[in-house]
């Protein structure tokens, strides 16, 4: 067996634990970053990602720090307007409309929208720039046995790392997690989501619109122009069975099924990728550390896709325990450092995947009279501009 040592091990490959070895492998640490399967890279290859990530303001920063925001610039969409749209009447038709706008708190949009498929792409190139990262695609992580001092990994392809620190950043399943034996409480909501790409005659403009009838949002977020044409990726939340019974539908069906359910506020939809289908849960470990183990993004904490919070917290993680690692060195990992990113971090995300359940449930209603009282709260909330400017303050995650 070989033996390597590093001050990190990252387990997982996705865009959270990729960010991961980007920013502490920028910082100067060691990183050795492991996923058992090889990221696809390819927007139109079997298994490709296509969903989206919005990268929020403070995302941004850490993401420039380390040196991959000059990779995803050039390929990102600006989100400066957040719209909500009530079509809950008995009629699927647009009859309340109301624009949350960056430039009622910032000079700066909401945030930057890209595909998975493209920001584990380049992300993956960040990495093979940092001498003092390696990333071990089709390696994954076997056993993992702590003490005080260190942690001992074992990994798929026989080998052994010896760190300071694991970040486990392997998703909601999370077996680094299940190893160090940290409880979860998870919430099913009898949910999938729809991820694909449309393209539209009518210009985004750089409006992210959510639109809400049963079921969950329909959300339409900016992308850049796709063979000509604007285009938007969308994230379609319904019913289980009803999500797997539009999955399936040919696509002309399923182009009449989604211009229905969009209102046709962009025009008509033009179906420009395959069809991907998401489980919906929220899921929530009871900590978010072990001995010598962080947990970060989805193996901490699961949202539904409602106000681009998923990632954002993700990285609201990695910022804080990039501060505690900066500023004492020598106790990364250790017991104190850990307990302090738990106490920093655990209540401002359960508050967060509470919030976030109240709303998902708010979306899924189907009784008329539910939605109507869904309408006069949006309505309520936006006549109010200082508890707008809140909510779109707290939405930016300013405070992770």
């Amino acid at each position: 067996m070989t033996h390597q040592t590093v001050d990190i091990l990252v387990s997982g490959g996705g865009v959270a634990g990729l960010t991961a070895a980007a920013v502490f492998g920028a910082a100067g640490f060691s990183v050795i970053c492991v996923d058992p399967a090889p990221p696809v890279t390819e927007r139109d290859a079997e298994g490709s990602d296509l969903r989206t990530t919005a990268f929020l303001q403070p995302a941004q920063a850490l993401l420039d720090r380390a040196g991959l925001w000059e990779k995803l610039a050039p390929h990102a969409a600006d989100l400066q307007i957040m719209r909500i749209v009530d079509a809950g009447g008995p009629e699927p038709a647009a009859r309340l409309t109301k624009d949350f706008n960056a430039r009622d708190i910032s000079d700066r949009p909401f945030g930057w929208n890209l595909p998975n498929w493209l920001l584990r792409r380049e992300m993956v190139a960040r990495l093979h720039e940092l001498d003092n990262v390696e990333f071990r695609a089709g390696t994954g992580t076997r056993s993992v046995f702590t003490r005080e001092g260190e942690a001992r990994v074992g990994l798929t392809d026989g080998s052994q790392v010896r760190c300071k620190l694991v970040i486990a950043a392997d998703g909601r399943n999370s077996p680094v997690r299940e190893a160090v034996g940290v409880p979860v409480k998870t919430t099913r909501y009898g949910q999938k989501a729809l991820a694909f790409a449309v393209t539209h005659p009518v210009p985004h403009d750089n409006i992210s619109t959510e639109i809400h009838r049963s079921g969950g949002p329909f959300t339409l977020v900016p992308l850049p122009d796709y063979e000509g044409r604007p285009s938007s990726a969308i994230v379609w939340m319904e019913e289980g069975p009803e999500a797997m019974r539009l999955k399936d539908l040919p696509v002309d069906a399923f182009e009449a099924a989604m211009n229905e359910r969009s209102c046709l506020l962009y025009g008509p939809l033009t179906l420009a990728s395959r069809r991907t289908v998401w489980p919906i849960i929220s899921q929530l470990a009871e900590r978010m550390y072990a001995e010598r183990v962080a947990l970060v993004a989805e193996a901490a904490h699961v949202v539904p896709p409602i106000g681009a919070q998923g990632l954002n917290m993700s990285l609201g993680d990695m910022r804080v325990l990039l501060e505690l690692a900066e500023a004492a060195p020598d106790r990364l990992g250790d017991a104190q450092m850990l307990e302090t990113y738990h106490r920093r971090r655990h209540l401002e995300v359960q508050a967060r995947v509470t919030g976030i359940d109240v709303l998902n449930r708010a979306s899924m209603v189907s009784a008329q009279p539910l939605r109507d009282l869904r309408m006069m709260g949006l309505n309520a909330i936006y006549s109010l501009p200082a508890v707008r400017k809140t909510m779109m303050q707290l939405g930016l995650g300013a405070r992770g």
